[in-house]
């Protein structure tokens, strides 16, 4: 991941989900100021807090972890409120019967495994055995009662899969706790805010424009998706109208609640503030 030190890096998710923000935002025409790198969620995070990024779309769970060096753009994410339709539970019984049995999680996810694990230990009284394992369907089922998929490989999965039940772990939370739930927010370090604050108001103001277009122009992106993962049109435009990539009160009340079963669970250590950036050149930060 080097570069130039003039040149802002930017994590990319490498599933379809994020599309609808990063879909036609003009790459080429910034080459010279902005490197995109794009890999799964875990080595994005990875990637963000070590510093080796400046900002990226992460998820939710390790803003947690690292909010001292964040603040988060708004009104970009990828949530739901009921399905989310690639965060997926394959189980091969009811959930009531695999919470105390073995589950394998994917390597790729970390908002997950945790909203995964609050589900199971908060509302059914689990206290499985947990393992990781890379994202292979049936190579997981060979050891596990259950596996978690995300992304494309969930949904992937899902369309090969016909043994075994299936769980939407956003529609799940969300019928559990009436809540929307926040996969992944798009961080920023707050040290490239304030090297380089009228950059980072430049790219917010692409990432807001490309979104737009993502939203109400979607036919290339649904033949895109199609061609590269498979399915049918119908399936890409009811996934796509699904999601939403808006990050308003509705979705950080949602994440606030997350936020407090973790740390009631000890997952995170403290409480955490929702720390926005503001669309100004100089360096704000409004706590929610």
């Amino acid at each position: 991941m080097s570069r130039k030190m003039d040149i802002i890096r930017i994590g990319e998710i490498d599933y379809t989900n994020v599309w609808p923000i990063l879909y036609h935002f003009p790459k080429k025409e910034y080459e010279n100021q902005i490197q995109f790198v794009s890999e799964v969620p875990t080595k994005l995070n990875h990637a963000l807090s070590n510093g080796e990024l400046d900002m990226a779309p992460i998820s939710s769970f390790a803003y947690a972890e690292s909010f001292q060096e964040y603040v988060l753009f708004p009104d970009l994410s990828v949530s739901s409120f009921g399905k989310v339709n690639s965060i997926l539970l394959f189980h091969k019984k009811p959930i009531e019967e695999i919470a105390n049995l073995r589950i394998a999680l994917t390597t790729a996810s970390a908002t997950s495994v945790n909203l995964l694990k609050i589900i199971i230990h908060k509302f059914y009284g689990g206290n499985p055995q947990y393992f990781y394992a890379e994202p292979n369907l049936e190579n997981m089922l060979k050891k596990a009662d259950a596996a978690l998929l995300i992304g494309d490989d969930a949904i992937q999965a899902k369309w090969m899969n016909s043994k075994y039940e299936v769980t939407d772990l956003g529609e799940l939370w969300t019928d559990l706790t009436n809540s929307w739930m926040t996969f992944a927010v798009w961080a920023v370090r707050k040290d490239i805010v304030k090297e380089k604050p009228k950059l980072v108001q430049q790219i917010f103001r692409l990432l807001q424009e490309s979104k737009e277009r993502g939203l109400k122009d979607r036919k290339k992106m649904l033949s895109e998706a199609q061609a590269r993962i498979g399915g049918s049109k119908s399936f890409w435009e009811k996934y796509f109208s699904e999601l939403s990539h808006d990050f308003g009160q509705f979705q950080k009340n949602g994440l606030k609640l997350y936020y407090q079963y973790a740390r009631d669970m000890k997952l995170i250590s403290e409480q955490v503030p929702i720390q926005m950036w503001t669309n100004r050149e100089s360096p704000e930060i409004i706590k929610y």
